[in-house]
């Protein structure tokens, strides 16, 4: 499968206006239900079912990103990551506020302790989009504020534990921070000496390519710490020329990019889609790293595909791609010490 050639609304680089500067395009994000359906050219028939889901969790879509949807296509894979259902007001069984508990794991406010040899920091409660299988949909925001003050409290507990090796920067995602604020905060960290690596975990690079800049650029390529960041890519058609340059730009300060997927019905529970996103990822200088099954969180049950089906894609992929294009079908379990290999369990009949 080919993706859907688009024109991004403008380029990473050093060519941005001042209308068109990441954070222009962050502040302009389509934030209202009925505005992103006229946008993708869909009738208001889906208005009940997109104001509904709105009210749970809004709709946040930047320009950027919205250019890459197939207009008049409900079932468009990108506009199906974003768009708010009437099926995400049902309540599930097992479908959960906190998926992953990860409220067991916060010793300090904005900090999540759950492997080990590395924490999270929770670096902002903002994202540039949406996503509505998001696990951290409900997640208490309001109780872990990404400031200064907090980051001390952070910051030192890092400090005090010399078994921690890497800080992950997280949220929402780290990269709606200003770059003041994120240079400050990364030299905190390479201050650290047991500090070995920075990971950064963000989808802003894919949905405004522009925020790649010189700024961002000279606070990522200035510190010691081996430098990784891990893209969240679900789908080829989100991989346009604009996230093309803008990968080649963070691999030029030396950054290891990584990217991890959710499989979800409807959007690449394909193994044909799978395999061209590997392809696109690779071509964007990116390697596969993660596939995860859907996290339970409340919500998002229309978009789980069961293990099963999930295993067979997944061997269909090996046996179709290099190994080092076919991603590590995984799943997180509250309590784990790392993530779970679902590729590795036993097929049974109770498991189909």
């Amino acid at each position: 499968m080919q993706p859907v050639q688009t024109i991004s609304l403008s380029a990473a680089g050093n060519d941005s206006t001042p209308e068109q500067s990441w954070q222009s395009q962050l502040s302009g994000a389509l934030r209202d239900p009925k505005a992103l359906l006229a946008a993708v050219g869909l009738d208001e028939r889906w208005l009940p079912g997109a104001e509904g889901g709105h009210h749970a969790f809004e709709v946040r879509v930047p320009q950027a990103y919205l250019s890459r949807i197939q207009k008049g296509n409900p079932n468009d894979p990108l506009l199906r990551q974003v768009l708010p259902l009437e099926s995400e007001m049902h309540t599930v069984a097992g479908y959960v506020t906190d998926p992953l508990e990860e409220a067991d794991h916060t010793p300090v406010a904005g900090l999540i302790h759950k492997y080990a040899a590395r924490v999270l920091m929770i670096t902002s409660g903002a994202c540039a989009i949406n996503c509505r299988y998001c696990f951290r949909r409900h997640f208490p925001y309001e109780d872990h504020a990404a400031s200064r003050a907090q980051w001390g409290k952070t910051l030192d507990y890092l400090r005090h534990d010399d078994s921690l090796i890497e800080a992950i920067l997280s949220g929402g995602d780290p990269l709606v921070s200003s770059d003041a604020r994120l240079s400050w905060l990364v030299g905190e960290l390479d201050a650290i000496p047991h500090l070995k690596r920075l990971r950064l975990h963000t989808r802003l690079p894919v949905v405004i390519p522009d925020r790649v800049d010189d700024a961002m650029l000279e606070w990522l390529g200035a510190t010691r710490l081996q430098k990784v960041i891990v893209l969240h890519i679900n789908h080829a058609n989100e991989i346009d020329d604009s996230v093309m340059k803008a990968c080649e730009r963070l691999k030029g300060v030396g950054v290891t990019l990584l990217n991890q997927s959710v499989l979800l019905r409807g959007v690449n529970d394909n193994t044909e889609i799978l395999a061209a996103l590997s392809e696109r990822l690779f071509e964007a200088g990116i390697l596969p790293y993660y596939l995860h099954v859907l996290d339970p969180v409340a919500g998002a049950a229309h978009f789980d595909v069961p293990d099963h089906e999930a295993r067979q894609l997944h061997e269909a992929l090996r046996d179709r791609l290099p190994g080092f294009l076919v991603p590590r079908l995984v799943r997180e379990i509250p309590g784990e010490q790392a993530k779970s290999p679902i590729e590795a369990w036993p097929v049974t009949p109770s498991s189909l």
